[in-house]
């Protein structure tokens, strides 16, 4: 394993305009997930002043009164898991977080929800007018640059469309971040995401912290970039070569932080078992050797549909949702 002094910053520009040198871009996002765990990317085609839109709009709403912002609160939508949730009103390990955000997700009425939890239409507030609007273009832009990163994965493993396949359908989350300045405590604890890959973009502080072997790295904000880390399936996919990748968060700024992490996950009936990859890229001793989970559990032994995953990782993230 190389020295890991600075998190790998990858342009995919070659990717997005399928240039001669796309090759090399695999090759540096293989080497990434199985040194580091995360990467940044940079050249990913999405418009920079969408982004910064979406940070305005979402500094606008956090400012409302709270009877306001609780016009959407998360309990109105019942198994949906969508809508606004107070500071304090979110847990990690059974800890409250010291945030507050908004959860939006894949719009669909409650008809083509078919009763699965997760799925539901968005809750959108009345101010500012346009946070749905530039929400719904952020999710087909951001879930584009999910399938073209899983295709880079998929090529890089030699899986031959086994990790496309499962995001045919993926199940798609998007959420909104607000972190108060926060010295004595994290924003949120050490945990790891749940499915394949995770998009974060943030307002420019820092705070994030991500777990690389047995050091925790400051991860510095690129300007017009994502942060992307892995979740457990892609773990559990890759049988251990890809580690999920534990992070955390501490706002020691003077000013809240602001983040907006996408979540680009398998389909909720998808089960995601060990890919059939060439002898020479399977390999779980990093598994073996790397520290243990943050809460002791271990993806490679998790059998079912990701949706029983995520919904029993909800249960301990949102209780009362998860019992209504």
């Amino acid at each position: 394993m190389s020295q890991l002094h600075h998190p790998p910053v990858i342009d995919l520009s070659p990717l997005v305009n399928e240039a001669p040198n796309r090759e090399e871009v695999i090759q540096a996002i293989d080497q990434a997930c199985r040194e580091w765990g995360f990467f940044i990317v940079t050249g990913h085609g999405v418009d920079p002043a969408l982004v910064d839109t979406l940070l305005q709009l979402c500094s606008k709403f956090f400012a409302l009164p709270e009877e306001e912002k609780a016009r959407i609160a998360m309990p109105l939508s019942g198994s949906a898991w969508r809508g606004w949730f107070p500071l304090g009103g979110e847990l990690t390990s059974g800890v409250a977080d010291h945030k507050e955000g908004i959860y939006f997700g894949t719009e669909c009425s409650p008809e083509q929800a078919h009763g699965r939890p997760m799925h539901g239409p968005n809750m959108f507030p009345e101010v500012p007018e346009l946070l749905g609007a530039t929400v719904r273009r952020y999710l087909e832009e951001l879930t584009s640059l999910g399938h073209l990163l899983i295709c880079a994965l998929d090529d890089a493993l030699g899986v031959n469309g086994q990790l496309r396949h499962l995001t045919e359908d993926p199940l798609i989350l998007f959420r909104a971040f607000i972190y108060p300045p926060h010295r004595d405590g994290w924003g949120v604890g050490e945990h790891t995401d749940y499915g394949l890959l995770t998009l974060l973009a943030t307002d420019g502080h820092p705070g994030l912290q991500v777990r690389v072997g047995e050091q925790w790295i400051s991860v510095d904000p690129v300007p017009n970039s994502f942060v992307c880390n892995l979740g457990d399936m892609l773990e559990r996919a890759t049988g251990g070569r890809y580690r999920s990748t534990p992070h955390r968060v501490r706002n020691l700024a003077n000013t809240s932080r602001i983040s907006l992490p996408f979540f680009f996950d398998p389909g909720w009936e998808s089960r995601v078992m060990p890919l059939d990859h060439p002898a020479e890229a399977a390999t779980s001793s990093a598994h073996q050797t790397l520290p243990s989970r943050w809460d002791g559990a271990d993806p490679l032994l998790f059998e079912g549909t990701y949706g029983e995953y995520v919904w029993s990782k909800v249960g301990k993230v949102f209780p009362r949702i998860h019992h209504a």
